[in-house]
């Protein structure tokens, strides 16, 4: 796994709470008495993680800037791969593709959770865009309960091009999206697929849109007109399960 520093109160603070078996040490600056800090000190302690004090200077040359808040941290990301490994993967399957694509998803927790889902589901591979999207962050760790260190989390910088290059790979696209009138239950998962899911509120980006094979939709019952995006996901890839099984 890659290694990085961290910097500022929030966002150690943020790894103590949910990831702090990723963070490999803390260095605070032994002089500042700012009670954010104190207080986050503290939880450190009583986390039993590694902690040194050093001089604001040490700080500020680790992460080259002064706007670190006293404290930094080496932090152990979970690996991401590029577009080049999808189709090394695809290569290799012997059995038909299950993808999952997730166009713009930007809450932690809604990542974490879909990447979870996606895990149990046997999903082969989650794909997403570089930018404008959620990352594993701490918090999306967190949710996705030890299904960021095992799928593979596919970061591209150019979505509709991935898009096409499956197409050309015979990946079938299946978009989701509430106002189309085909049902995701009369819509066949088999073979081959990538079902994508668009972000949350605003759905599918009309690019990902048009490169789809077909759009479906959950059906509804009651007055609410949407689920979230993580609990749809989790209905679309069990439907696929269903089919595919």
């Amino acid at each position: 796994m890659n290694k990085r520093l961290i910097h500022g109160i929030h966002a150690i603070d943020t790894a103590v709470r949910n990831d702090p078996d990723n963070i490999q040490i803390i260095w605070a600056d032994g002089g500042r008495k700012n009670a954010r800090l104190q207080q986050l000190l503290k939880k450190i302690k009583a986390a039993k993680l590694p902690l040194q004090f050093v001089s604001t200077a040490e700080l500020t040359a680790q992460v080259k800037t002064d706007k670190h808040q006293g404290i930094v941290a080496e932090y152990r990301d979970a690996k991401t791969y590029r577009a080049d490994y999808l189709f090394d993967l695809l290569d290799k399957l012997q059995e038909p593709a299950f993808l999952l694509i997730l166009d713009g998803v930007t809450d932690p927790h809604n990542l974490g959770a879909c990447l979870r889902t996606a895990e149990c589901a046997g999903v082969h591979a989650v794909i997403a865009p570089k930018d404008k999207a959620a990352t594993l962050t701490p918090t999306a760790r967190k949710v996705a309960s030890g299904a960021a260190e095992v799928i593979p989390f596919i970061t591209v910088t150019n979505l509709k091009r991935t898009l096409q290059d499956l197409k050309k790979a015979g990946v079938w696209l299946i978009g989701t999206s509430d106002k189309a009138t085909q049902s995701i239950y009369k819509t066949s998962l088999q073979g081959s697929i990538a079902i994508i899911m668009g972000a949350e509120g605003k759905g599918l980006r009309r690019l990902t849109e048009e490169a789809c094979d077909f759009i479906c939709s959950i059906p509804m019952a009651g007055d609410v007109s949407s689920l979230n995006i993580s609990v749809a996901t989790g209905v679309c890839l069990f439907e696929a399960v269903r089919q595919r099984a």
